[in-house]
């Protein structure tokens, strides 16, 4: 099993390309310039996203953490610490998608050991942190993603689909191979978070005020 996440694969350089210097011009607009140390997070997923574009995996290299320490004027060591603490960054090389499952508690109770399973028959892969041997999927265990009521959860990339089960998740993985993006979102016949198959109270239009007097 390749995991793809050798210290040899971190490049020697970085430049924001033309569309992610308009993103930081957007983002910069919103700090004064003496805090301009906050725009990080912002910065460190525009280079995520770029690294994404660029060559399929979606991470932020150290030589992009210290240009961004160089644009925010502030200590490298900072930025390492940010890019290090949140999950939503990665500090090595993912799959073209990244898998992220939920087992927290809500997710566990409504089947997320079904989820994990079927990631890991339908790619290949052995344990969370791996790579497929193909370069396409990372699977990662992943922290309550604030999705509760549409447990569980199986987020690729910045996309949530809602509701999985094993073969729901097959079958997701299998268009994603194909190329094919589904919609993200309920997975299931419910709209948002309301109940599967619609409203189970209040269906009722409430009586007018004339039929009340």
């Amino acid at each position: 099993m390749t995991t793809h996440q050798t210290p040899q694969q971190q490049p020697d350089t970085f430049v924001f390309d033309s569309a992610s210097e308009a993103e930081i011009v957007t983002v910069l607009a919103k700090y004064p310039t003496e805090r301009k140390a906050s725009a990080v997070m912002p910065l460190l997923y525009i280079a995520q996203r770029q690294l994404g574009r660029e060559s399929g995996s979606a991470w932020v290299p150290l030589v992009a953490m210290d240009e961004i320490a160089r644009r925010l004027e502030m200590a490298a060591i900072r930025v390492y610490e940010v890019a290090s603490f949140y999950t939503m960054f990665n500090t090595k090389p993912v799959g073209r998608y990244h898998l992220q499952v939920c087992t927290t508690t809500p997710c566990w109770l409504r089947g997320s050991d079904d989820v994990v399973a079927a990631c890991k028959r339908a790619t290949g892969i052995g344990a969370f942190g791996e790579t497929s041997a193909d370069g396409q999927f990372t699977l990662t265990q992943v922290e309550c993603l604030g999705a509760c009521s549409n447990a569980p959860i199986l987020q690729v990339d910045d996309d949530f689909y809602e509701d999985m089960d094993g073969p729901r998740t097959v079958a997701l993985i299998d268009a994603l191979r194909r190329g094919e993006r589904p919609p993200a979102g309920p997975t299931i016949n419910r709209s948002g978070s309301a109940p599967e198959g619609g409203r189970k109270t209040l269906v009722d239009a409430e009586p007018s005020i004339a039929e009340n007097k």
